[in-house]
């Protein structure tokens, strides 16, 4: 049986594409081109839908169902008998085109269901200069909006490591009247939420700091780098 156009269910499934009636009839009678057809509407709509409702990533379970075709098209097949050699090749090599075909044509559904939905937004950076007492010391920040309104520090920091305690990510006023923490950098680069009730036109200086393990949650005075967030 000749199976539908990969390519042509993935427009379907896009909502660019009109069947006619020989592909219509087709798929009333093709179960697996169907259920290719109805998979791919269904990633359509998961996706569709993230972006309408929340403006987010795709759930982690769509990326899950891509990846398990991906590994069942790719996986090796089990060895046939000898009687059945010949035939099993046959509607291997079939099935396998098709499957990899359809493979193709669900990543493209992605791909261009994704390029609508909007990212996060650089709205300030800033360039950590280092304090006496860790020369050589180097940083990065970069505030980011994302789609729903909510904002994010990305900090990447290059300095040495202390034998004990931890960094901090702080966001101070111009003043240092008051600060916030973000919380604690693990490793050389981290991202961080912004409290929702933090204005970072006025919080809008970035600090990285060395904090003891001690239990205060006060910041240490030992700031490693710090600079301030100018706005795009």
């Amino acid at each position: 049986m000749s199976h539908s156009d990969p390519d042509d269910l993935a427009m379907v499934a896009l909502g660019e594409l009109a069947l006619d009636a020989e592909q219509a009839q087709h798929l009333r009678e093709c179960a697996v081109c169907a259920d290719e057809l109805a998979a791919l509407e269904r990633t359509v709509g998961v996706v569709r839908g993230v972006a309408a409702d929340s403006l987010e990533t795709p759930s982690p379970h769509v990326w899950d169902a891509v990846a398990r075709e991906v590994r069942t098209a790719d996986a090796p097949p089990s060895a046939p008998s000898a009687p059945h050699l010949a035939r099993r090749r046959r509607v291997r090599s079939r099935r396998i085109l098709f499957g990899a075909g359809l493979v193709g044509a669900a990543a493209a559904v992605l791909a261009v269901v994704l390029l609508v939905l909007p990212r996060p937004v650089d709205i300030a950076t800033a360039v950590l200069d280092a304090f006496p007492d860790h020369p050589g010391a180097t940083g990065t920040a970069a505030l980011e909006r994302e789609p729903n309104g909510s904002e994010r520090v990305v900090v990447e920091l290059d300095a040495d490591v202390a034998p004990e305690g931890h960094r901090e990510v702080w966001l101070l006023t111009e003043d240092g009247s008051a600060l916030v923490s973000l919380g604690v950098l693990d490793g050389g680069s981290g991202t961080f939420e912004v409290p929702a009730d933090i204005d970072t036109s006025v919080y809008r200086v970035v600090d990285i700091s060395q904090e003891p393990d001690d239990g205060d949650v006060t910041h240490s005075g030992d700031s490693i780098v710090r600079g301030s967030l100018q706005r795009s």
